[in-house]
């Protein structure tokens, strides 16, 4: 079942503030748990299953931090709620075999196309158009603000 959760949230959000607020090196979690007020023991655990799962690659030792694994045009929210999902390991009550016949032929299939219709729009979603949307909503990123010395 397609519920919003907190965890669903903040992978999303941590994804997003990487991507747009990425520099020359690694966005380091302590950036986005100030920035987007993740707690960090939801943080590190999402951004750990991300990169498990190609979203993001993840950089150890004082400089490391996280980057996007892909062109941000290439990674779909869609993408990332199965992730959450499968790491939450949800059921879903709308595909069990028990119910009234009401439920089962009525409530329930209505139920699943929405989820399938929100999946599909989810699947079309890119992180680069999230981080348009941010542009577009004039949220300053802190790249800008990291000098870049390089030539």
């Amino acid at each position: 079942m397609l519920r919003l959760s907190k965890k669903l949230l903040f992978a999303i959000e941590a994804v997003v503030d990487i991507a747009y607020h990425a520099g020359p090196g690694p966005v380091r979690s302590s950036d986005i748990s100030r920035r987007q007020g993740i707690p960090r023991r939801y943080l590190e655990q999402v951004l750990q299953q991300l990169v498990h799962n190609g979203v993001l690659t993840g950089q150890r030792g004082p400089r490391g931090g996280y980057r996007l694994a892909r062109e941000r045009r290439r990674i779909t929210v869609g993408e990332i709620v199965r992730i959450v999902r499968e790491l939450e390991g949800a059921g879903d009550p709308a595909s069990e075999p028990d119910g009234s016949e009401i439920g089962l032929k009525v409530v329930r299939p209505i139920w699943m196309e929405i989820q399938r219709e929100m999946m599909e729009r989810f699947d079309t979603m890119t992180i680069e158009e999230l981080c348009e949307r941010a542009r577009d909503r004039d949220i300053p990123s802190e790249a800008a603000r990291v000098p870049d010395f390089s030539i």
